[in-house]
């Protein structure tokens, strides 16, 4: 009778066993490196121009308010209506990437966030900057963003799937701490439309080339492997992947964790928009230099790169991702408090520093709580629902902040505003229940 015995969470035949020290390969060679370590690289670099290219609107707040007369309200509707469109996206673009490669994805979303991001450059109205700006950059990041970037990284791995996410999700921070400066510095010598262009020509190079290059492959049994890098040769054996299914909207909204989930993210990403859009604006306030201030994002950006590496490492090390997500979010918290005190240079990257760290939990673990409870299969479709709820909240934070200051004249009230959603979110995070049976299939 012909057993079968589990392989992490592959089925396999029992006889699998009696040849696994010949048949079993590990595609760690000196000449042959496992393709799900190029889609971590892929990841990385396209992720690096996405989000590094959209954490620079910041810094162009103040110029447009003051070439315009326009107020910190409106100018951050843009940022607001990026945040939809792409949550929006992420919907369709997630169920997309069940089915098919990334690379087309990718591709098409490299040139229509280039295109929004040259066009923003031409804004001369509040309409204008929407349609540029909000729509078609964001509609174009959709393509580009942690969806179709994290999902492509977790179908590849089990055993290894949080330093992997780790890795590429680094390029977040990467592409932020290297681009903010140069903005904040073609702002300063150029113009901000100088700086629109340079950020579209980036991302149009890097976001196709990378695309086309390193993001062609679906997943790993489709190429005869086993996720983090088994390859499997029995005579007439196939290694086949389960079909990618479409899952009952009813059942996820049924289901307690998505929801613990969608909350927990949403808040944190709502604080976290909501301190990139205004965090430079404050800073140049308290009459704190423009290049200094917009270094401080770069600043968040070092230590998030080192926090995204950490907390991909540390969810593999623990029984459950969700403490590392707690720890993530209590650094955000100490960081929250210190912002509002941060009335110099030293202080402020004194917040940098802390809540940059915490800031780094955010993308690395999210895609790992959704593979640990639902399934690596289906990570697209309902990593792109969550996006949904998690954009539409998110997207809050900029337009909040700019009524804050608007109304009151001071970010003051934006931060604790903040610092009391942390605290809050901090706890419901520890409700987030376990998984009964095996998901990381």
């Amino acid at each position: 009778m012909n057993k079968c015995l589990a392989h992490g969470n592959f089925v396999l035949p029992q006889t699998y066993l009696m040849v696994k020290e010949t048949h079993l390969v590990n595609m760690w060679k000196k000449d042959d490196t496992y393709w799900g370590w190029y889609i971590v690289a892929g990841a990385f670099m396209v992720m690096a121009v996405n989000y590094g290219a959209r954490y620079c609107f910041g810094i162009f707040v103040k110029p447009l308010a003051l070439e315009y007369g326009w107020s910190r309200s409106v100018i951050s509707l843009a940022a607001t209506i990026n945040m939809l469109v792409y949550s929006i996206g992420a919907i369709f673009v997630g169920r997309k990437l069940d089915r098919v490669a990334p690379r087309w994805i990718m591709t098409a979303g490299a040139i229509i966030a280039a295109a929004g991001f040259i066009l923003t450059g031409f804004a001369n109205s509040p309409l204008t900057l929407y349609l540029t700006y909000g729509l078609l950059v964001g509609l174009g990041a959709t393509g580009m963003g942690v969806v179709i970037c994290s999902s492509s990284v977790g179908k590849w791995f089990i055993k290894m799937r949080g330093l992997a996410l780790g890795i590429a999700t680094m390029g977040i921070s990467f592409g932020t701490m290297t681009l903010t400066p140069l903005a904040g510095f073609i702002n300063k010598h150029f113009s901000w439309r100088v700086g629109m262009f340079i950020l579209g020509a980036v991302i149009l190079i890097v976001g196709v080339t990378i695309s086309q290059f390193l993001m062609r492959k679906t997943q790993p049994e489709d190429y005869g492997l086993l996720p983090d890098g088994d390859k499997i040769i029995l005579p007439g054996q196939k290694i086949v992947a389960p079909a990618a299914s479409k899952i009952s909207l009813k059942i996820i909204f049924r289901d307690s964790r998505f929801w613990t989930i969608a909350v927990c993210q949403s808040l944190i990403v709502m604080v976290i928009m909501s301190v990139f859009v205004h965090q430079v604006a404050y800073a140049v306030g308290n009459k704190i230099g423009s290049v200094a201030a917009a270094s401080s994002l770069a600043a968040v950006s070092i230590t998030g790169f080192i926090g995204q590496f950490f907390f991909g490492w540390l969810s593999d090390r623990m029984r459950d991702p969700k403490y590392a997500y707690f720890i993530g979010i209590t650094f955000l918290l100490c960081g929250m408090v210190l912002l509002n005190y941060s009335v110099s240079v030293s202080r402020l990257y004194l917040f940098a520093v802390i809540y940059g760290f915490g800031y780094g939990c955010i993308a690395p673990i999210l895609p790992i709580l959704v593979s640990d409870r639902f399934g690596r299969h289906i990570l697209g479709s309902i990593y792109g629902l969550l996006t949904f709820f998690v954009g539409f909240i998110g997207s809050l934070g900029p337009i909040l902040g700019g009524i804050i200051y608007d109304t009151f004249g001071s970010y003051t009230y934006l931060w604790m505003f903040n610092t009391i959603i942390l605290a809050i979110t901090s706890l419901i995070v520890l409700t987030l229940k376990k998984t009964q049976t095996p998901q990381n299939l």
